[in-house]
Protein backbone atom coordinates (compact mmCIF):
# COMPACT_ATOMS: atom_id res chain seq x y z
CA UNK A 1 0.00 0.00 0.00
CA UNK A 2 1.64 3.93 -1.42
CA UNK A 3 2.20 5.52 2.07
CA UNK A 4 -0.09 8.11 2.79
CA UNK A 5 0.32 12.15 1.66
CA UNK A 6 1.92 14.02 4.49
CA UNK A 7 -0.33 17.13 5.43
CA UNK A 8 0.74 20.43 4.11
CA UNK A 9 -0.46 21.82 7.37
CA UNK A 10 -0.68 20.27 10.75
CA UNK A 11 -1.46 22.14 13.73
CA UNK A 12 -0.86 20.03 17.31
CA UNK A 13 -2.42 21.61 20.83
CA UNK A 14 -2.95 24.93 19.46
CA UNK A 15 -3.84 27.56 22.51
CA UNK A 16 -4.13 31.33 22.10
CA UNK A 17 -5.46 33.34 25.37
CA UNK A 18 -6.89 36.81 25.94
CA UNK A 19 -5.44 38.62 28.92
CA UNK A 20 -8.02 41.33 29.82
CA UNK A 21 -8.70 43.34 32.63
CA UNK A 22 -11.76 40.99 33.57
CA UNK A 23 -9.75 37.92 33.22
CA UNK A 24 -8.31 35.59 30.83
CA UNK A 25 -10.94 34.79 27.81
CA UNK A 26 -9.16 30.85 26.48
CA UNK A 27 -10.32 31.51 22.71
CA UNK A 28 -8.18 28.71 21.59
CA UNK A 29 -8.16 26.08 23.75
CA UNK A 30 -5.93 22.82 22.42
CA UNK A 31 -7.35 22.62 18.87
CA UNK A 32 -5.65 20.07 16.35
CA UNK A 33 -6.64 19.49 12.83
CA UNK A 34 -4.44 18.56 9.47
CA UNK A 35 -4.94 20.22 5.47
CA UNK A 36 -3.97 17.60 3.01
CA UNK A 37 -2.45 19.27 -0.04
CA UNK A 38 -4.70 20.30 -2.55
CA UNK A 39 -7.51 19.90 -0.71
CA UNK A 40 -9.99 22.28 1.08
CA UNK A 41 -11.11 21.74 4.76
CA UNK A 42 -14.24 23.53 6.03
CA UNK A 43 -13.89 25.00 9.98
CA UNK A 44 -17.15 25.78 11.29
CA UNK A 45 -19.05 26.69 14.54
CA UNK A 46 -21.29 29.42 15.86
CA UNK A 47 -19.91 33.39 16.43
CA UNK A 48 -17.25 33.47 18.81
CA UNK A 49 -16.21 29.74 18.25
CA UNK A 50 -12.42 30.81 17.64
CA UNK A 51 -12.69 30.09 13.93
CA UNK A 52 -10.90 33.36 13.01
CA UNK A 53 -8.81 33.25 16.09
CA UNK A 54 -7.32 30.23 15.30
CA UNK A 55 -6.51 30.97 11.52
CA UNK A 56 -4.69 34.59 12.54
CA UNK A 57 -2.78 32.05 15.06
CA UNK A 58 -1.41 30.17 12.40
CA UNK A 59 -0.56 33.51 10.62
CA UNK A 60 0.99 34.44 13.81
CA UNK A 61 -1.27 37.65 13.59
CA UNK A 62 -3.03 37.41 16.89
CA UNK A 63 -2.96 41.04 18.57
CA UNK A 64 -2.36 42.25 21.68
CA UNK A 65 -3.57 41.19 24.68
CA UNK A 66 -3.59 37.98 22.46
CA UNK A 67 -0.64 35.62 23.12
CA UNK A 68 -0.10 32.45 21.99
CA UNK A 69 0.31 29.84 25.36
CA UNK A 70 1.48 26.83 23.52
CA UNK A 71 0.93 24.25 20.83
CA UNK A 72 2.80 24.27 16.75
CA UNK A 73 1.77 24.81 13.67
CA UNK A 74 3.55 22.47 11.38
CA UNK A 75 3.59 23.67 7.46
CA UNK A 76 5.75 21.46 5.14
CA UNK A 77 7.60 24.02 2.34
CA UNK A 78 7.46 23.15 -1.34
CA UNK A 79 11.08 21.19 -0.76
CA UNK A 80 9.82 18.82 1.24
CA UNK A 81 10.91 20.37 5.19
CA UNK A 82 8.88 21.27 7.57
CA UNK A 83 8.67 24.69 9.59
CA UNK A 84 7.15 25.07 13.19
CA UNK A 85 5.63 28.52 12.79
CA UNK A 86 4.58 28.88 16.11
CA UNK A 87 8.67 29.18 16.68
CA UNK A 88 8.90 31.47 14.45
CA UNK A 89 8.88 35.41 15.39
CA UNK A 90 5.83 37.26 14.34
CA UNK A 91 7.39 40.01 13.00
CA UNK A 92 10.19 38.21 11.69
CA UNK A 93 11.45 38.32 7.90
CA UNK A 94 11.00 35.11 7.69
CA UNK A 95 7.50 34.56 9.04
CA UNK A 96 6.52 38.11 7.30
CA UNK A 97 8.14 35.89 3.80
CA UNK A 98 5.81 33.07 4.89
CA UNK A 99 2.62 35.59 4.77
CA UNK A 100 1.70 35.84 0.84
CA UNK A 101 3.79 33.80 -0.84
CA UNK A 102 3.27 30.74 1.02
CA UNK A 103 0.38 31.03 3.04
CA UNK A 104 -2.39 33.70 2.11
CA UNK A 105 -5.36 34.86 3.58
CA UNK A 106 -8.46 35.89 2.11
CA UNK A 107 -10.38 38.48 4.84
CA UNK A 108 -13.78 38.61 5.66
CA UNK A 109 -14.26 42.13 4.82
CA UNK A 110 -12.66 43.47 1.72
CA UNK A 111 -13.21 47.24 1.87
CA UNK A 112 -11.43 47.20 5.56
CA UNK A 113 -8.59 45.54 4.05
CA UNK A 114 -7.84 47.37 0.95
CA UNK A 115 -6.23 50.71 1.16
CA UNK A 116 -8.42 53.43 0.18
CA UNK A 117 -5.66 56.12 -0.94
CA UNK A 118 -4.05 53.65 -3.38
CA UNK A 119 -5.63 51.95 -6.08
CA UNK A 120 -6.05 48.34 -5.81
CA UNK A 121 -3.76 47.57 -8.72
CA UNK A 122 -0.96 49.53 -6.52
CA UNK A 123 -1.64 47.26 -3.78
CA UNK A 124 -2.01 44.15 -5.68
CA UNK A 125 1.60 45.00 -7.14
CA UNK A 126 3.28 45.77 -4.29
CA UNK A 127 2.53 42.58 -2.65
CA UNK A 128 4.17 41.13 -5.83
CA UNK A 129 7.20 43.14 -5.95
CA UNK A 130 7.63 42.73 -2.33
CA UNK A 131 7.96 39.19 -2.75
CA UNK A 132 9.78 38.94 -5.62
CA UNK A 133 12.17 42.45 -6.13
CA UNK A 134 13.05 40.88 -9.62
CA UNK A 135 9.97 41.79 -10.73
CA UNK A 136 9.42 45.59 -12.14
CA UNK A 137 6.60 47.99 -11.88
CA UNK A 138 5.93 47.72 -15.38
CA UNK A 139 5.57 43.63 -15.19
CA UNK A 140 4.24 43.80 -11.90
CA UNK A 141 1.04 45.55 -13.38
CA UNK A 142 0.77 43.58 -15.94
CA UNK A 143 0.60 40.50 -13.92
CA UNK A 144 -2.30 42.34 -11.57
CA UNK A 145 -4.22 42.80 -14.79
CA UNK A 146 -4.06 38.96 -15.63
CA UNK A 147 -4.82 38.18 -12.06
CA UNK A 148 -7.93 40.92 -12.62
CA UNK A 149 -8.78 38.53 -15.79
CA UNK A 150 -8.03 35.14 -14.40
CA UNK A 151 -10.77 36.07 -11.06
CA UNK A 152 -13.34 37.18 -13.41
CA UNK A 153 -13.10 41.42 -13.24
CA UNK A 154 -14.13 42.40 -16.44
CA UNK A 155 -12.14 45.53 -17.76
CA UNK A 156 -9.11 44.54 -16.22
CA UNK A 157 -7.28 47.26 -17.33
CA UNK A 158 -9.27 50.12 -16.46
CA UNK A 159 -10.41 48.62 -13.17
CA UNK A 160 -6.40 48.01 -12.32
CA UNK A 161 -6.45 51.18 -11.45
CA UNK A 162 -10.02 51.80 -9.39
CA UNK A 163 -9.67 52.65 -5.88
CA UNK A 164 -11.83 50.15 -3.60
CA UNK A 165 -14.23 52.30 -2.81
CA UNK A 166 -15.08 52.84 -6.59
CA UNK A 167 -15.65 48.93 -6.97
CA UNK A 168 -18.93 46.98 -5.97
CA UNK A 169 -18.96 44.16 -2.94
CA UNK A 170 -18.45 41.87 -5.63
CA UNK A 171 -15.87 43.07 -7.79
CA UNK A 172 -14.02 44.25 -4.23
CA UNK A 173 -13.89 40.37 -2.71
CA UNK A 174 -12.73 39.38 -6.44
CA UNK A 175 -9.43 42.00 -6.18
CA UNK A 176 -8.66 40.57 -2.72
CA UNK A 177 -8.96 36.85 -4.28
CA UNK A 178 -6.31 38.36 -6.83
CA UNK A 179 -4.22 39.37 -4.49
CA UNK A 180 -4.42 36.41 -2.01
CA UNK A 181 -3.51 34.34 -5.60
CA UNK A 182 -0.73 37.08 -6.46
CA UNK A 183 2.25 34.69 -5.25
CA UNK A 184 0.70 31.44 -5.95
CA UNK A 185 0.48 30.44 -2.34
CA UNK A 186 0.17 26.63 -1.56
CA UNK A 187 -2.01 27.20 1.41
CA UNK A 188 -5.49 30.04 0.93
CA UNK A 189 -6.83 30.56 4.20
CA UNK A 190 -10.69 32.02 3.61
CA UNK A 191 -12.34 33.93 6.52
CA UNK A 192 -15.60 33.83 5.75
CA UNK A 193 -15.33 35.59 2.33
CA UNK A 194 -19.07 35.62 1.06
CA UNK A 195 -20.39 37.21 4.72
CA UNK A 196 -20.94 40.63 3.23
CA UNK A 197 -22.09 39.46 -0.31
CA UNK A 198 -25.84 39.00 -1.97
CA UNK A 199 -26.64 35.64 -2.55
CA UNK A 200 -25.93 35.47 -6.29
CA UNK A 201 -22.35 37.26 -5.78
CA UNK A 202 -22.06 34.82 -2.75
CA UNK A 203 -22.04 31.78 -5.49
CA UNK A 204 -20.13 33.41 -8.07
CA UNK A 205 -17.52 33.53 -5.36
CA UNK A 206 -17.58 29.98 -4.39
CA UNK A 207 -17.60 28.95 -8.05
CA UNK A 208 -14.82 31.17 -8.34
CA UNK A 209 -12.73 29.77 -5.77
CA UNK A 210 -13.52 25.85 -6.18
CA UNK A 211 -12.00 26.50 -9.98
CA UNK A 212 -8.87 28.19 -9.05
CA UNK A 213 -8.39 25.69 -6.10
CA UNK A 214 -8.41 22.59 -9.00
CA UNK A 215 -6.31 24.67 -11.20
CA UNK A 216 -3.69 25.44 -9.20
CA UNK A 217 -4.28 22.90 -6.60
CA UNK A 218 -4.13 25.31 -3.98
CA UNK A 219 -4.87 23.84 -0.43
CA UNK A 220 -8.08 26.01 1.27
CA UNK A 221 -9.15 26.50 4.74
CA UNK A 222 -11.99 27.73 4.70
CA UNK A 223 -13.71 29.70 7.92
CA UNK A 224 -17.36 29.64 7.73
CA UNK A 225 -21.00 29.16 9.85
CA UNK A 226 -22.61 28.08 6.59
CA UNK A 227 -23.03 24.93 6.34
CA UNK A 228 -24.52 25.19 3.18
CA UNK A 229 -21.11 26.56 2.40
CA UNK A 230 -19.26 24.27 3.40
CA UNK A 231 -21.29 21.02 1.90
CA UNK A 232 -20.21 22.69 -1.81
CA UNK A 233 -16.48 23.48 -0.77
CA UNK A 234 -15.17 21.16 1.66
CA UNK A 235 -13.52 17.44 1.44
CA UNK A 236 -13.15 17.29 5.22
CA UNK A 237 -14.64 20.11 8.03
CA UNK A 238 -14.06 20.59 11.52
CA UNK A 239 -16.53 21.53 13.93
CA UNK A 240 -15.79 24.02 16.80
CA UNK A 241 -17.18 24.99 19.75
CA UNK A 242 -15.91 27.42 22.63
CA UNK A 243 -12.48 27.25 21.09
CA UNK A 244 -12.05 23.43 20.73
CA UNK A 245 -12.28 21.05 18.32
CA UNK A 246 -15.52 18.75 19.03
CA UNK A 247 -15.96 17.14 15.70
CA UNK A 248 -14.30 16.34 12.59
CA UNK A 249 -13.80 14.31 9.85
CA UNK A 250 -15.06 13.46 5.37
CA UNK A 251 -17.82 16.02 4.75
CA UNK A 252 -20.39 13.34 3.81
CA UNK A 253 -19.77 11.77 7.37
CA UNK A 254 -20.25 14.70 8.82
CA UNK A 255 -23.45 15.64 7.65
CA UNK A 256 -24.96 11.90 6.84
CA UNK A 257 -23.75 10.58 10.48
CA UNK A 258 -23.03 13.43 12.53
CA UNK A 259 -21.94 11.95 15.78
CA UNK A 260 -21.15 14.55 18.33
CA UNK A 261 -24.70 16.19 19.58
CA UNK A 262 -23.29 20.13 18.71
CA UNK A 263 -22.99 18.67 14.97
CA UNK A 264 -26.32 17.32 14.98
CA UNK A 265 -27.88 20.08 16.51
CA UNK A 266 -26.44 22.51 14.20
CA UNK A 267 -27.52 20.50 10.86
CA UNK A 268 -30.95 20.40 12.40
CA UNK A 269 -30.83 24.43 12.34
CA UNK A 270 -30.43 24.22 8.64
CA UNK A 271 -33.96 25.47 6.79
CA UNK A 272 -35.19 22.79 4.53
CA UNK A 273 -37.41 23.58 1.40
CA UNK A 274 -39.49 20.68 1.96
CA UNK A 275 -40.66 21.34 5.74
CA UNK A 276 -43.99 22.64 6.48
CA UNK A 277 -45.11 26.12 5.75
CA UNK A 278 -44.85 28.47 8.77
CA UNK A 279 -42.85 25.83 10.99
CA UNK A 280 -40.37 27.03 14.02
CA UNK A 281 -36.82 26.31 12.82
CA UNK A 282 -35.00 23.93 15.20
CA UNK A 283 -32.99 26.12 17.46
CA UNK A 284 -29.79 25.09 19.84
CA UNK A 285 -31.08 24.94 23.48
CA UNK A 286 -29.55 27.85 25.73
CA UNK A 287 -26.59 29.87 23.94
CA UNK A 288 -23.12 30.50 23.74
CA UNK A 289 -21.57 31.12 27.33
CA UNK A 290 -19.59 33.97 28.26
CA UNK A 291 -15.97 33.48 27.65
CA UNK A 292 -15.35 34.83 31.44
CA UNK A 293 -18.12 31.97 32.86
CA UNK A 294 -17.02 29.16 30.61
CA UNK A 295 -18.58 25.91 31.84
CA UNK A 296 -16.45 23.02 33.57
CA UNK A 297 -15.87 19.63 31.76
CA UNK A 298 -17.69 19.94 28.30
CA UNK A 299 -18.20 23.37 27.67
CA UNK A 300 -21.17 21.86 25.42
CA UNK A 301 -23.18 20.12 28.43
CA UNK A 302 -25.30 23.18 29.91
CA UNK A 303 -26.67 23.02 25.93
CA UNK A 304 -26.57 19.33 25.19
CA UNK A 305 -29.50 16.97 25.72
CA UNK A 306 -27.64 14.14 26.06
CA UNK A 307 -25.34 15.51 28.80
CA UNK A 308 -24.66 12.90 31.90
CA UNK A 309 -23.20 13.70 35.12
CA UNK A 310 -19.40 13.27 33.58
CA UNK A 311 -19.93 15.86 31.32
CA UNK A 312 -19.87 18.58 33.81
CA UNK A 313 -16.72 16.97 35.22
CA UNK A 314 -14.17 16.14 32.70
CA UNK A 315 -13.36 17.15 29.46
CA UNK A 316 -13.80 14.90 26.70
CA UNK A 317 -10.56 13.85 24.47
CA UNK A 318 -11.05 13.92 20.50
CA UNK A 319 -10.77 10.32 19.73
CA UNK A 320 -10.92 8.58 16.52
CA UNK A 321 -14.85 6.58 15.99
CA UNK A 322 -13.94 5.14 12.36
CA UNK A 323 -13.83 6.34 8.64
CA UNK A 324 -11.85 9.48 9.67
CA UNK A 325 -14.09 10.60 12.10
CA UNK A 326 -13.09 11.63 15.37
CA UNK A 327 -15.54 13.16 18.05
CA UNK A 328 -14.94 14.98 21.93
CA UNK A 329 -18.10 13.20 23.14
CA UNK A 330 -18.29 10.52 26.26
CA UNK A 331 -21.26 8.95 24.39
CA UNK A 332 -18.95 6.94 22.59
CA UNK A 333 -16.86 6.13 25.79
CA UNK A 334 -20.16 4.25 26.93
CA UNK A 335 -20.61 3.13 23.62
CA UNK A 336 -17.18 1.43 23.57
CA UNK A 337 -17.60 0.33 26.64
CA UNK A 338 -15.27 2.90 28.69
Amino acid sequence: MADAVPPLLRVEDLRVSFGLAEGTVRAVDGVDFEVPPAEVLGVVGESGCGKSVTIRAILRLVSRPGRMDGGSILFRKADGSVIDLATLPARGALMRAMRGAEIALIPQEPMASFSPVHTVGAQIAEAIRLHDPSVGRAAARDITIGLFRDVGISMPERRVDAYSWQLSGGLRQRAMIAMALSCRPRLLIADEPTTAIDVTTQAQILALLRQLQHRHRTAIVFITHDLGVIARMASRVVVMYLGRVVEQGPVDAIFHNPLHPYTRALLRSIPSLAGAVRTKLPVIAGALPHPFNRPSGCAFHPRCPDAMAKCARAVPALEDQGGGQRTACFLYDRAAGR
